[in-house]
């Protein structure tokens, strides 16, 4: 599959389950706006049927490389980000995988049950990263216990394989060029941010600025009826040159264990 097929799939997949990107993207361009994409990111467990090496290979295929890899202590998450090198238009990819072992019996019980569900034919399909939840109907009584344990399992256990969030690159804007000025228009049209840690992550001396909404509610299927809760989110990155010049490309663990919370459980 070629890139822009796969960027324009992620996209559709995730406006159509999410309303706030779509509005401050046409927000954004009714200020005059192009809009870039920094990075793309996507979730996952660390079963070697399902882990980044699988999700990144319809990536890798298209001459993504590995470029980086961090480290979520606390949140017990590793994860790698991936370039095309000299393409600095094309979004890196950031994958996050969580740590199964370090959980109670429940939450690695819960979802090796799950993942036993996943269609055979679907584990080495390039649409994978599409394929959101493959192994049924969730159960509200879980995602509730598994929340208490990991925001980041339970989000995955309900929306499985889809692109988490997309991101702005703050350097390609001409009016809005600061994080701060970025946040002002989202909250001035009703955005909520989240401002665990602050509303803004990082700094220009780390080489990277990092904000983001809080996630959509979007109304769910369980089997216990439908419940409201946090889909999806935009983040909104400002990238600073290094002391040779060159536009700093990664990631700063720090921050990003900041941002995850904004898929975090929250009432409207």
């Amino acid at each position: 599959m070629e890139l822009q097929q796969i960027f324009d799939r992620l996209w559709k997949d995730y406006t159509e389950q999410n309303s706030s990107p779509k509005k401050v993207y046409d927000l954004f361009h009714s200020e005059g706006e192009q809009v870039l994409n920094d990075h793309i990111a996507f979730r996952t467990f660390n079963d070697p049927r399902i882990n980044i090496d699988e999700l990144s290979r319809p990536f890798i295929k298209n001459g993504y490389v590995e470029k980086g890899q961090y480290n979520f202590d606390k949140k017990h998450l590793f994860a790698k980000h991936f370039e095309i090198p000299g393409e600095e238009k094309l979004p890196r990819v950031f994958i996050s995988q969580l740590k199964l072992e370090v959980f109670s019996p429940f939450l690695q019980h819960t979802i090796k049950g799950v993942l036993e569900n996943i269609p055979e034919n679907m584990l080495k399909s390039e649409n994978l990263i599409f394929s959101g939840n493959l192994w049924g109907k969730p159960s509200y009584e879980i995602y509730e216990k598994l929340r208490q344990e990991s925001e980041y399992a339970a989000w995955l256990y309900v929306f499985g394989f889809r692109a988490n969030h997309f991101t702005v690159s703050v350097n390609s804007l001409k009016k809005y060029t600061s994080l701060e000025a970025v946040n002002q228009l989202l909250k001035d049209n009703g955005l909520r941010m989240n401002d665990s840690g602050g509303e803004i992550k990082g700094t220009p001396e780390q080489l990277l600025q990092q904000s983001s909404i809080m996630a959509d509610h979007t109304i769910v299927d369980f089997t216990e009826g439908q419940y409201n809760i946090p889909a999806c989110y935009y983040e909104f990155a400002m990238r600073y040159p290094d002391k040779n010049g060159k536009l700093f490309s990664g990631f700063i663990a720090k921050s990003a264990d900041k941002i995850f919370e904004s898929t975090d459980y929250y009432n409207k």
